[in-house]
């Protein structure tokens, strides 16, 4: 009976326990620069629901004046969730609204190429557009993060670019019950849905393709199979759960042995 409870308490230890492996980031050693470089600093385009801050500038501020949203002339708050109200948001047809200029299509385009639209839409108005600046830029990176992390939810970055360390550590970092070696990314593009995996624990993950989200990205962090068993995730829980349990079990015999 003793050699019985050891060989399970053994064994539980063994099977249950979360190794260094699984829940360290980062290992191993850096790889040189690939063709994935390139990849990972491909400008983005544009899609439906997206949110751009678009700004003109000229020696003469009433010149385009009439081409900027009643609610950001004169404001300096289009940065953050003021851009909802004051960007311009793509349609579902994949368009913006600027005022005179009227619908523009911006479905698929990158940012440089949406601001020669503009630049080209302002020539039917304007006589001199070479003393115009405009600028666009999108509203941020919106993504949501969800599983096992400490700050699930919706976020938003106000960078040019996002990577997936930089959207875990900033929705509370992976719970001791998250598994870093299966981060889900799911991603509606212009083909269609599609879904990669990200090994959080590998150095490579700076090489990956993966490496920079896209706005709008769907991030899961999958759980450990310790926490469907619910026997912890470091040695001593799994050594208090399996005594509690087999203390349990050795409690229920002797009582039934004396009914």
């Amino acid at each position: 009976m003793k050699k019985l409870f050891y060989y399970i308490l053994v064994l539980g230890l063994l099977s249950s326990c979360v190794s260094t492996k699984r829940t360290t980031y980062f290992q191993g050693e850096p790889l040189k620069k690939t063709d994935i470089y390139k990849l990972n600093n491909e400008p983005y385009r544009l899609q439906v629901n997206d949110i751009l801050h678009i700004d003109l500038k000229a020696e003469n501020p009433e010149l385009v004046a009439l081409f900027k949203t009643s609610a950001s002339v004169g404001s300096g708050s289009n940065t953050g969730g003021n851009l909802y109200f004051n960007g311009y948001t793509v349609d579902r047809h994949g368009n913006i609204r600027i005022p005179y200029i009227g619908d523009l299509n911006v479905l698929g385009y990158t940012e440089k190429e949406i601001r020669q639209k503009i630049e080209i839409e302002l020539q039917k108005f304007l006589k001199n557009t070479e003393s115009v600046f405009v600028t666009v830029k999108l509203g941020g990176i919106n993504f949501i993060v969800t599983g096992e992390v400490g700050s699930p939810g919706t976020k938003n970055l106000l960078q040019n670019q996002v990577s997936i360390v930089d959207a875990i550590a900033n929705s509370g970092e992976i719970t001791s019950y998250g598994n870093k070696q299966n981060i889900t990314i799911i991603r509606k593009t212009l083909d269609g849905v599609k879904k990669y995996n990200v090994n959080l624990t590998e150095i490579e993950v700076f090489e990956s393709e993966n490496f920079y989200i896209k706005p709008n990205d769907i991030i899961y962090v999958a759980p450990l199979k310790q926490k469907s068993w619910g026997i912890g995730t470091t040695g001593f829980q799994t050594f208090s759960t399996v005594v509690t349990v087999l203390s349990f079990l050795a409690s229920t015999v002797l009582l039934v042995k004396n009914l």
